[in-house]
């Protein structure tokens, strides 16, 4: 199956990609990662990208598209692959039906993660990591055991992510609704359009894209 998750910075899509990974064989391609994985192998589209990219211009669709194009061809894309990220915009869409349609192949769900932006906000602004080994807290709703000790290496240094503060998170929302969800209409004038709560539980989450692939 080739799917999209949908659903704005923070909505879990890294980690529900993950486990479709794990458990179904697709493949993720998250266009970011792409761009950085093409230019380091050097192929035709990378080098066009890492041009632009030395330049200070940001990269065009068509070379996004380019690179898409290319992992697509890629023997482990065989069991289905999760946009995560791509498309953005009606011309992006576009170019992704085209994309599918030169290899044979067809999107078959658009899955959008729904989420309380105040309760995201909350979410994202109160997360921590240890600074040692990357174990993962919250202010509110996962505290270390001992105070200022990770439970999993006992390290006393604890990190936040720069951007994870609240102006930062709410400017990317904004950024979502007004190029992203616009996206969405073009996707249910077809049939392809599911909602999870991607606020619930991680493991609820997945159950409910499951339920919705599983339905084909």
């Amino acid at each position: 199956m080739n799917i999209i998750l949908l659903g704005p910075p923070g909505a879990g899509k890294g980690t529900q990609a993950s486990r479709l990974e794990a458990e179904r064989g697709m493949v993720q391609l998250s266009t970011g990662d792409m761009l950085r994985a093409a230019v380091k192998a050097g192929t035709p589209t990378g080098v066009k990208a890492k041009a632009v990219m030395e330049a200070g211009e940001l990269v065009s669709d068509e070379i996004v598209s380019g690179i898409i194009g290319e992992r697509l061809d890629m023997d482990d894309t065989a069991k289905g692959v999760i946009f995560d990220g791509y498309p953005r915009t009606a011309a992006q869409a576009e170019q992704l039906d085209g994309l599918l349609a030169d290899r044979g192949r067809t999107l078959d769900k658009v899955i959008e993660l729904e989420v309380n932006e105040d309760a995201l906000v909350e979410r994202i602004v109160g997360r921590f990591t240890c600074a040692s080994c990357g174990a993962g807290y919250h202010d509110t709703f996962k505290q270390p055991k001992v105070a200022d000790t990770c439970d999993v290496c006992g390290a006393h240094e604890f990190k936040r992510r720069p951007d994870d503060n609240e102006e930062t998170v709410r400017t990317r929302m904004a950024e979502y609704r007004a190029k992203t969800l616009p996206i969405l209409p073009i996707y249910e004038a077809r049939g392809l359009v599911a909602r999870v709560d991607g606020m619930a539980d991680m493991d609820e989450v997945g159950k409910q894209i499951a339920a919705i692939l599983d339905a084909g």
